[in-house]
């Protein structure tokens, strides 16, 4: 049987679907259920960001969970917070490449926790077992740190070539 193209309504019903199911996902890796329902709505719209009114209707969400939300997102650096101009409405939007975007920035952070957890490894002692867990972890941070914007640049690269 011949495949049909899916009316308008067909393919919001199977986007909201996806959308959701994403979202669980997201979950399931440790963000909030709201968080992640905005940010999936975000990731699978066609238009060039949302306003909160807009989030709220798409996810049928109340206004004060989508303020919520998109805090949680913009202070993790998930998203961005824009103003067209002329306008009173903030409009949120996603970075170019949101995931890469929030790795990147997040690389400062392993260097932190690297420092934090060897600093704690000196004062509880490597011969402790406490001591070795955090030096085992200032290890894991430490190359994370250091391979992290490799393996970026390398998909940056890999993406440029085709």
């Amino acid at each position: 049987m011949p495949e049909t193209t899916p009316t308008p309504g067909e393919r919001a019903n199977r986007a909201a679907e996806f959308r959701e199911s994403l979202a669980s996902q997201f979950v399931v890796a440790g963000m909030a259920r709201m968080p992640a329902r905005v940010m999936c709505a975000l990731l699978t719209t066609d238009a060039d960001g949302m306003t909160a009114a807009e989030l709220a209707e798409a996810l049928q969400a109340s206004p004060a969970a989508i303020s919520g939300a998109v805090r949680y997102l913009t202070q993790t650096d998930m998203i961005r917070r824009d103003r067209e101009p002329g306008s009173r409405r903030d409009v949120f939007r996603l970075f170019e490449d949101p995931f890469a975007s929030m790795l990147r920035r997040r690389d400062d952070i392993l260097k932190l926790w690297g420092d934090k957890m060897r600093e704690g490894s000196d004062v509880l002692g490597d011969g402790t077992p406490a001591g070795r867990r955090l030096a085992g972890a200032a290890e894991t941070f430490s190359l994370m740190h250091m391979l992290l914007p490799r393996m970026l640049d390398e998909v940056d690269r890999m993406r440029r070539k085709g």
